[in-house]
């Protein structure tokens, strides 16, 4: 019995049995939408119109009936002979720095990176339900940061991840030269992944949440020197996250300072979803008392132009 009382703290399901249909609708019916997309960031794009290409690139449906355009921004004048560079925002819908941030770039410097030589795509809301709701998952239990599958958009797992699959794929693009995906590790993790645990029928093991900024880079592509230089631009903004005491964040080692190392592929993970050769997850603390909103929207912002100026140095 011992075996299963951490699953058994999640209220719905069995503990060690796997969701079914009935589970993931009752999972979905007590979300709460708590926001609007269309007014923080659909309407956010207006003003970019004048000096972007602002492009509608799918659209979610799901039962209920739920239905999202998908957009993303681009840089006027695109040239395939020039460097191509991803922002992507809003993965995990609740991660509300990386959408916002995603989008203060967009205001502020996106411009002057596509004057310095620069194409620039960015899709500042992956998961238009996930941010109204302030959900990891999408609304069939689905982490869309889990179903990613590079250059095979049937293949996804999720409407999201297909999405900007195809996007990608209409840019024409045969080398990336840089993606940052946009994310932050949130006190409410906790109750995410117990609510994961549940619905694949395992038990869930409470974990400590990093207080600061970090770095998740790619396990088969770690570029150290690319993570490194991002996180100095970040600490000019906000604090970096020390390691816990067994040289880990969130139980991963830390391979240099604020950085970890996961497998993008493997796992599926929008970090690979290009074939970049350099990439890197940002991971924000809103929740530490050091932090405030602006805080975290300016660290994802300063996490942007720090990989994309040594990104150009490196020319």
């Amino acid at each position: 019995m011992a075996a299963h009382s951490a699953a058994r703290a999640y209220h719905i399901g069995q503990p060690g049995a796997k969701w079914g249909p009935a589970e993931v609708a009752q999972w979905r019916s007590e979300r709460v939408k708590s926001r609007s997309y269309e007014d923080d960031v659909v309407k956010a794009l207006d003003p970019l119109r004048a000096s972007f290409d602002v492009v509608e690139y799918g659209t979610i449906t799901y039962d209920g009936p739920i239905a999202h355009a998908l957009y993303a921004v681009k840089t006027k004048d695109w040239d395939g002979a020039k460097p191509s560079v991803l922002v992507t925002g809003g993965v995990h819908g609740y991660e509300t720095s990386g959408v916002h941030g995603a989008l203060r770039f967009l205001a502020t410097d996106a411009l002057a990176y596509a004057a310095r030589g620069l194409n620039v795509v960015v899709a500042p809301c992956v998961s238009p339900w996930g941010y109204e709701h302030i959900q990891r998952w999408n609304p069939d239990a689905v982490d869309p940061n889990r179903s990613f599958k590079r250059g095979d958009a049937a293949a996804c797992g999720s409407q999201e991840a297909a999405g900007l699959v195809r996007l990608l794929e209409s840019c024409g693009v045969a080398r990336w030269a840089c993606h940052v995906d946009l994310h932050e590790t949130t006190d409410t993790d906790e109750t995410e992944f117990r609510a994961k645990a549940a619905r694949d029928g395992e038990d869930s093991e409470p974990g400590t949440i990093p207080d600061g900024f970090y770095l998740c880079g790619d396990e088969q592509n770690p570029r150290l020197d690319f993570q490194r230089a991002v996180n100095a631009g970040v600490a000019e903004v906000t604090h970096i996250a020390p390691a816990d005491p067994d040289g880990t964040i969130i139980g991963s080692p830390v391979v240099d300072d604020g950085v970890i190392l996961y497998d993008y592929a493997a796992l599926g993970l929008c970090g690979g979803v290009t074939n970049a050769k350099f990439t890197t997850t940002t991971e924000v603390y809103p929740d530490s008392p050091k932090a405030t909103d602006e805080l975290c929207n300016l660290g994802q912002v300063a996490a942007i132009k720090s990989a994309l100026d040594f990104l150009l140095a490196s020319m």
